[in-house]
């Protein structure tokens, strides 16, 4: 046998000796280890399952094995015929209107709903569930020349109706015969400004809501037969459909993407919330660190003796480090544990919350991947004490209490600590969908801990710089903050990472929300109305501008359209940025203009001349264009209503978006375009409030029964319902981070309990109060404590300045209550964990520590 495998078979059986003294001193290190592992592999957990649920619940959650999607028409009658050879098919029709109590003595006004007719063939798969249970067909067929209607529940308190009511959608009147508890195909519909509201199909065309060019979306939901059924069969059957009609226009999803918006964002979150769970395993590092070289320094009797026989320093390097990995695996079996029930404990807990179907099991991907990340941390944070350990001379081990040694590990040691965090960062990039956010993530991590470790070093120098001050409390505190085996760094860096996270967060979230909910509702319009037919809108002009307070007016021409090809290269060859990927998703807002779109600023080419009547010619987004790699000489083509238009781009804008008036990425030239079946697209822009708004929307769906208003408030309020879900799903990961910080703090504390100890006895011997004590140590935690939030404060407002201003491209807001918080919670917690651990310092008897020393 070899010496390097005669050393590591002689280190095992040391370590294996010296780990049956227990995992004292470890405590800390395992629960670090434990909660970073237990955050990541929880969240990647509840995202395989609910990205399995989408997969394998497809056909349910799509509404059948195949879904066709046309805009503005129906299917022709060659197409449903085709449709219908070797399928099942359920047509649905699906657009917004407007729905208002019928009782003639109704207190309430209308609300915009997500309207839904649907044939007698639906659903396919899957079943409707409705209070009271009765039949679906049933509830929404013709009976006494009356339609039926079911709504989801929150319809009911908005227009003050209960089942047995009538309530009018467009011309007609709709008996409400039950609310929706589960509508199996409500998940791939997508964000939703309104309650649903469904009714049959033969009774939609009744309501007066399907009018050329009016913004109706035609589902062809298809169920293949059980023989053809699989994921290649159903792949065949989709290209035998394109190849039969290929310039159809229509937009087909199969059952093995069923929601791909839904799964793209379960994904993203999901990628955010395991970097935040990898920061916190990284701050767990920092409790490694730390609980290795103090189980180290209670070693130094056994090391020096190790030496002093002769032990050589690689043999004192693998005896520990097998001990540290040993105990590292207990942590992280610990958090795959929790981890792998986070499925079980989300659904038990918030099951019937989440619209989408979770499929529960063990996922071994996430698990892995998370044990990985966890025996890295734990290398990557032990390597550097242990190296140090063996390369101190053992009569430098017995002075190191007193005169610690600064000494640079080898370079061999160096580079593996280097190479286990490169590999902690290169495997959280590799393995992320999205790996140049991620890429930033851990660069802004990874810099934020530097400048953490800096500031610790910074406080430590001016504590030990600082002018003598007559109050011995604060001399003594000062001393202790820069003094041999001080916690500052710890408490720095534990505490600071997750504060900087909870910091970003909050003050991103606060912008958002304040843009939301105060600025864009002073500068936005107060209501879009949509599907107005052109013959309307003069009359629709004149009895909005004739209320005193309505200030503004505007309208455009608006059809729906895909882009089809650039340059010839169909959409799906298409290689463009991924910041522009999502103009390619679906059917675009498209319109047409002869003079140039107010909030557009020409960067590139030339507007058309008012009177042009040439070949097509497009003006397209500056931002999409350069995603596109396009320019001015470049050509594009649209489909609209299965007619595919190339135009020649004549000009690159810039778009103001912020103000959310009218604007669109695609504006056309006059002429071809507007001989199309087309809609107008108002907006009006009030003086009043909410019952003004109220008011105007009342007469105008009064008088025009087929125009769908969307008030910006409540859609506003949608969006910042949306964004106050994610910010407390990150806050809850961020406080993982926390959580894993004060751990740190809690084990840096016990780690310098001794010390404590020994520094109460002395003073107190030397005739100081427990009350002047306590207040010695209140002055150094409250020091640590506010230093620590005043550089986390300013870490996570630089970087919640940079996402605002940079990325987002919104004005900045200061919040200073966040920034008040966060320096009270930092000193608080600082505090209190460092008074209890000298609490019990200044309960030890004097004596017993006097006859030790």
């Amino acid at each position: 046998m070899s010496g390097s495998a005669t050393s590591l078979a002689l280190a095992a059986r040391l370590a294996r000796r010296e780990l049956r003294g227990g995992i004292k001193g470890f405590r800390v290190f395992i629960a670090c280890l434990a909660l970073g592992v237990a955050a990541i592999a929880g969240v990647g957990s509840v995202s395989a399952a609910l990205t399995r649920g989408l997969a394998e619940g497809g056909q349910d959650i799509l509404g059948g094995d195949v879904s066709i999607r046309l805009i503005h028409r129906e299917a022709s009658a060659e197409e449903r015929a085709y449709l219908g050879e070797r399928a099942a098919v359920s047509g649905s029709a699906e657009m917004r209107g407007m729905a208002r109590n019928a009782a003639a003595d109704a207190a309430r006004g209308q609300t915009l709903v997500e309207l839904k007719a649907v044939d007698d063939a639906y659903p396919l798969y899957g079943a409707m569930e409705l209070s009271p249970a009765i039949p679906f067909d049933e509830a929404i067929a013709i009976r006494g020349g009356v339609p039926g209607l079911v709504v989801e529940p929150n319809l009911l308190s908005r227009l003050g109706v209960a089942v047995g009511d009538h309530v009018r959608i467009g011309d007609t009147d709709f008996e409400l015969r039950a609310t929706i508890i589960r509508e199996p195909d409500r998940v791939s519909d997508g964000f939703a400004l309104g309650p649903r509201a469904m009714i049959s199909w033969e009774a939609l065309s009744g309501t007066g809501l399907v009018q050329p060019g009016s913004l109706i979306q035609y589902h062809y939901r298809i169920r293949l037969p059980d023989a053809a059924r699989s994921n290649a069969d159903i792949s065949a059957w989709v290209a035998d459909l394109n190849a039969r009609f290929p310039d159809a226009g229509w937009r087909v999803t199969d059952r093995s993407d069923s929601a791909p918006g839904v799964r793209r964002f379960v994904e993203r979150v999901a990628l955010f919330l395991s970097l935040v769970g990898l920061t916190a395993l990284v701050v767990g590092g920092v409790g490694v660190a730390n609980a290795v070289k103090s189980y180290l320094d209670g070693k130094r009797a056994t090391i020096a003796i190790f030496k002093c026989l002769g032990a050589p320093g690689a043999l004192i390097f693998r005896l520990y480090l097998l001990q540290v990995m040993a105990l590292a695996m207990v942590g992280v079996a610990i958090g795959l544990v929790i981890g792998g029930a986070a499925p079980f404990i989300v659904d038990a807990v918030a099951g019937d919350m989440i619209p989408i179907p979770a499929e529960l099991g063990l996922y071994g991907g996430p698990l892995l991947l998370a044990a990985a990340y966890g025996g890295l941390t734990a290398l990557a944070f032990a390597i550097w004490p242990l190296a140090r350990a063996r390369e101190v001379p053992a009569t430098s081990l017995f002075r190191d209490l007193v005169a610690p040694l600064r000494r640079f590990p080898r370079p061999v040691y160096v580079a593996a600590t280097a190479a286990a965090l490169a590999l902690l960062a290169g495997l959280a990039i590799a393995l992320a969908e999205e790996r140049l956010f991620a890429l930033w993530f851990v660069m802004g991590a990874s810099g934020v801990f530097i400048v953490l470790w800096a500031a610790a070093q910074g406080i430590m120098a001016l504590a030990a710089r600082a002018p003598r001050v007559r109050s011995p409390e604060l001399r003594l505190a000062l001393a202790n903050i820069h003094r041999p085996g001080a916690p500052t760094s710890a408490v720095v860096l534990s505490l600071g990472l997750g504060l900087t996270l909870l910091v970003t967060v909050s003050l991103i979230n606060g912008n958002l929300t304040g843009e939301i909910a105060g600025d864009l509702p002073d500068r936005a319009p107060a209501f879009f109305f949509v599907d107005v037919q052109p013959d309307q809108i003069d009359a629709l002009e004149s009895l909005v501008t004739s209320r005193d307070d309505v200030s503004g007016f505007n309208r455009v021409p608006m059809l729906r359209g895909k882009i089809a090809s650039v340059n010839g290269v169909p959409s799906e060859e298409l290689t463009v940025a991924q910041e522009a990927q999502w103009a390619l998703r679906g059917d675009r807002g498209i319109t047409y203009s002869a003079a140039l779109p107010e909030g557009s600023k020409l960067v590139r080419g030339t507007w058309w001349p008012e009177d042009y009547a040439g070949p097509p010619l497009v003006s397209f987004s500056e931002e999409l264009a350069q995603g596109f790699g396009v320019g001015v000489g470049d050509r594009i083509a649209i489909n609209v209503l299965g007619r595919e238009i190339e135009a020649k781009i004549a000009n690159t804008r810039l778009i103001e978006w912020t103000n959310l008036g009218i604007n669109f990425v695609l504006v056309f030239s006059p002429g071809l375009l507007s001989a199309a079946p087309h809609t107008v697209l108002a907006t009006v822009e009030m003086n009043g409030g909410p019952l003004a708004e109220e008011a105007l929307e009342r007469d105008v769906t009064s008088e025009f029964p087929n125009i769908t208003s969307v008030r910006v408030r409540e859609a506003l309020e949608a969006v910042n319902s949306l964004l106050e879900n994610f910010a407390m799903a990150v806050r809850a990961t961020g406080a993982v981070t926390l959580a894993a910080g004060v751990l740190v703090l809690a084990g840096a504390m016990a780690a310098g309990f001794h010390s404590r100890v020994r520094d109460a006895v002395v003073l107190k011997v030397l005739g100081a109060t427990r009350a002047r004590i306590l207040g010695v140590y209140i002055r150094e935690y409250a020091a640590l404590g506010l230093a620590t939030a005043l550089v986390a404060g300013l870490a996570g407002t630089v970087a919640a300045w940079v996402v605002i201003t940079m990325l987002m491209e919104l004005p900045w807001r200061f919040l200073p209550g966040t920034l008040a918080l966060t320096i009270l919670l930092a000193t608080l917690v600082t505090v209190g964990l460092g008074l209890m651990g000298t609490w019990r310092a200044l309960s030890v008897p004097s004596a017993p520590v006097l006859r030790v020393d």
